[in-house]
């Protein structure tokens, strides 16, 4: 009787001290973000060519098209202007091509082997993708910052209503779909090519999803391919406020489509490159 209680009682103390080992939220603290955001923020010449290449583009492309109006309201009766377009777009830009970065930057932990070490701790795989979407969101936010900082002090004219809402939707909906892109292909494909995928992928996006133009314009099929790009639904979203379109339900499901996507792509390649821990 004493020798059952006792192994009843091991047994009890090593499940408690299991519990115990395991964190809560699947090992989600701030902490761990910080560490990510201290890593990012070390590679300086990424960090400089992402704040940088958005203003001087806007600068170089903008800026000569800020007296022009955007909408069929006069720009001396409040009309958003061509150079806020482009702010815009440059901002998201910049966002996208950092966020997209940043999640490329986990093929050089596989290269270390540092994936494979994760799945040695009680980590969960899918906040490991959460702890680095937010650590890639927050890098994007920095580039549409320096940009609209370049639009403001260039004299670009915008209501308190606009540059939130421009702001914070090129923000959110860009970092969290690109941040995940980039995990994907950081997890899919080798270290030394991860980077120069999504570069290219970026680019061929941006314009096929007509970012830097309205899809209006494009020829007829390739408006229809536009819609089904990753880009439509984030661009079409953060530039309503400017243009006055109506809000396009078609747009958020986009967007929210593709996140889905990059994300269960991304926990999946997570899981088959360290499945042999």
């Amino acid at each position: 009787m004493t020798t059952a209680t006792s192994a009843a009682g091991a047994q009890t103390a090593d499940r408690v001290q299991l519990e115990r080992r395991v964190p809560p939220f699947g090992g989600f603290n701030l902490t761990y973000l910080v560490i990510e955001l201290k890593r990012k923020l070390r590679n300086r010449r990424t960090l400089i060519f992402t704040v940088a290449f958005p203003v001087v583009m806007f600068v170089i492309i903008g800026l000569p098209m800020r007296d022009q109006q955007l909408t069929a309201t006069p720009l001396s009766q409040g009309g958003p202007s061509v150079a806020a377009y482009i702010m815009v777009s440059m901002a998201m830009y910049g966002a996208m091509m950092s966020a997209t970065q940043t999640g490329a930057a986990v093929a050089v932990e596989r290269a270390q082997g540092w994936s494979r070490q994760l799945r040695l701790t009680p980590l969960n795989p899918l906040v490991n993708v959460l702890i680095k979407m937010i650590a890639g969101m927050l890098f994007g936010l920095l580039a549409i910052v320096a940009t609209y900082l370049a639009g403001a002090i260039s004299g670009i004219d915008l209501t308190p209503v606009q540059w939130i809402a421009t702001g914070l939707a090129a923000w959110l909906l860009a970092g969290a779909v690109f941040t995940t892109l980039g995990l994907m292909v950081g997890y899919m494909v080798p270290g030394e090519n991860a980077a120069q995928i999504t570069s290219l992928a970026i680019v061929l996006l941006s314009f096929l999803g007509g970012l830097f133009y309205p899809i209006s314009t494009m020829p007829d099929f390739m408006q229809v391919i536009a819609r089904f790009t990753p880009v439509y639904g984030i661009s079409e979203i953060a530039r309503e406020p400017l243009t006055g379109d109506p809000f396009a339900p078609l747009a958020l499901i986009n967007a929210i489509v593709w996140l889905g996507i990059f994300v269960a792509g991304t926990v999946f390649f997570f899981r088959r490159d360290t499945k042999r821990v």
